[in-house]
C-alpha cells in the first residue's frame, strides 16, 4: 500500500486526482512528440479510406471524387471470375509464405546465435554488417539482385565453371520465389533480431546461473530459459506476419522492380495486379475494389492468428 494510500485509511482524506489538462502542462513533451504521427497517420492512413467508396461506385478521372453511380458489387463480381486476378492471389500466398517460413526462424535463430556472443566487440560488429542491409535502397538492391544473376553476372560465371549454359534467371518463373526469398532474407534477417534481442537482454541472469548450477546443458538454457521468456514476442511478430500475407508489405517495390511479362505466372501479385488495373488501365473502382478486398482478408487473417495465439500461449495483440 502506498503512503497516500495508508494516509487515505487512517484519516479519509483522498488525494485529488490530476486533471487531464494539468497532466498534459506537466508532461507536454512527451504528447508534442506524439503529434507528428498522428497526423501522420490521420492524414496517409485515415483520411484515404473515404475513398474505398468508389469500390461500390463507377468513377472516372476529372469526374465527382466519389464516382458518379451507384454499381454495389459489380466489380468485386467482376474480379472474383478473373482468372488473372487468382493468379496474382495464389503468387501472393506463395511468396509470402515462402519468405515467412524460411526468414521467420532464421531471424530467431541468428538472434538466439548472436545472443551468446560474449566478445562485446565482436557482437557490435556482427550486428552492425547484419543490420547494414536493411538500409539500403530497394532500387539498389534489385540493382545488385540483376547484376547478380545477369547473363554475364558472377551467378552464371559460376555455372559455366561447373560445366553449365548461362541462365536467364529473371526469364524464367520458377526462379523467381528463390530470388525473391534469398536476397529478403539476406536483406532483413539482422534487422529483425533487433526486438528478439531487446526481449532477451531483459531476462533475469539469475535464471541460467540456477539452471548451471542444476547441470541444464547450453542447449538446454536456451530451450527452457531464453525460449519461454521471449514467447510473447515471438507470437506478436508472427501474428503481425500472418496478418501481411496477404499484403504488400514490402514486397510490391521488389516484386515491381524485378518482375516483368515473361515470368507474372509466379512473379505478379495482387499489389502489382492492383497498379497495373488502377494507374495502368485507369479501372480505378474496379483496382479500389481488389484492394478492398486485400485489406479485409488481412483483416480477418491477422483476427484469426491473435485468436490462436491468444489459445495456446496465452499472449496476443487483443
Amino acid at each position: 500500500m502506498s503512503l497516500n494510500q495508508q494516509e487515505s485509511h487512517k484519516t479519509g482524506w483522498t488525494p485529488p486526482k490530476k486533471s487531464l489538462a494539468r497532466h498534459v502542462n506537466q508532461n507536454w513533451q512527451l504528447y508534442a512528440m506524439l503529434v507528428i504521427p498522428i497526423v501522420y497517420y490521420i492524414v496517409f492512413r485515415y483520411i484515404p479510406m473515404f475513398g474505398n467508396v468508389i469500390a461500390f461506385r463507377r468513377y472516372r478521372a476529372g469526374g465527382s471524387l466519389f464516382g458518379s453511380g451507384k454499381v454495389t458489387l459489380k466489380y468485386f463480381k467482376s474480379f472474383v471470375k478473373d482468372d488473372s486476378f487468382w493468379r496474382a492471389f495464389k503468387n501472393t500466398l506463395t511468396l509470402n509464405l515462402t519468405y515467412l517460413a524460411v526468414r521467420f526462424p532464421l531471424t530467431l535463430i541468428f538472434a538466439l546465435l548472436i545472443n551468446e556472443i560474449r566478445n562485446i566487440h565482436w557482437k557490435k560488429f556482427v550486428q552492425t554488417v547484419s543490420y547494414l542491409p536493411h538500409f539500403i535502397s530497394m532500387v539498389i538492391v534489385c540493382g545488385m539482385i540483376k547484376e547478380l544473376v545477369g547473363t554475364n553476372g558472377p551467378l552464371n560465371a559460376l555455372v559455366e565453371m561447373f560445366g553449365g549454359e548461362k541462365i536467364q534467371f529473371l526469364q524464367i518463373p520458377k526462379y523467381f520465389v528463390p530470388i525473391f526469398t534469398i536476397s529478403g532474407v539476406w536483406q532483413s534477417i539482422g534487422w529483425g533480431t533487433i526486438l528478439y534481442l531487446a526481449a532477451m537482454a531483459n531476462i533475469n541472469p539469475s535464471l541460467y546461473e540456477a539452471a548451471a548450477v542444476d547441470g541444464a546443458g547450453h542447449f538446454q538454457r536456451v530451450w527452457h530459459i531464453t525460449l519461454p521468456s521471449i514467447l510473447p514476442t515471438i507470437t506478436t511478430l508472427l501474428i503481425l506476419d500472418i496478418g501481411g500475407l496477404v499484403g504488400s508489405g514490402g514486397s510490391f517495390e521488389k516484386v515491381f522492380l524485378l518482375y516483368n511479362p515473361m515470368i507474372y505466372s509466379s512473379a505478379d501479385i495482387v499489389s502489382t495486379y492492383v497498379y497495373r488495373m488502377g494507374i495502368g488501365s485507369g479501372n480505378y473502382s474496379y483496382a479500389t475494389a481488389v484492394g478492398l478486398f486485400e485489406g479485409l482478408i488481412n483483416l480477418v487473417l491477422l483476427t484469426i492468428a491473435n485468436f490462436v495465439s491468444k489459445k495456446l500461449t496465452d499472449s496476443g495483440l487483443f
